[in-house]
């Protein structure tokens, strides 16, 4: 009797150590879910911030060509103006 009763002891043991391995082990899957997803979040985010300056800094060369191409052709009309004028 008392032997049976030790089985039971160790085995109820062995079941709580196996539950709170398995605990542990879902724990740190979670974890580890939840740290990827922050990661992917953060890569996002990065992505997006360079979008948005490529994207800025091309609209800054637009504007940086257009106002180039503006002024050159204001000097040409002022050359073409001066050399009628001699």
């Amino acid at each position: 009797m008392a032997t049976a009763a030790a089985r039971d002891e160790r085995r109820e043991e062995r079941d709580r150590l196996k539950s709170e391995a398995q605990a542990r082990q879902q724990e740190q899957e979670r974890v580890e879910a939840e740290a990827a997803a922050w990661q992917d979040a953060a890569a996002v985010a990065a992505r997006a911030e360079t979008e948005a300056r490529e994207k800025a800094d091309s609209l800054i060369a637009r504007v940086i060509t257009d106002e180039t191409a503006r002024k050159a052709d204001r000097d040409q009309r002022y050359a073409n103006r001066k050399a009628r004028q001699q």
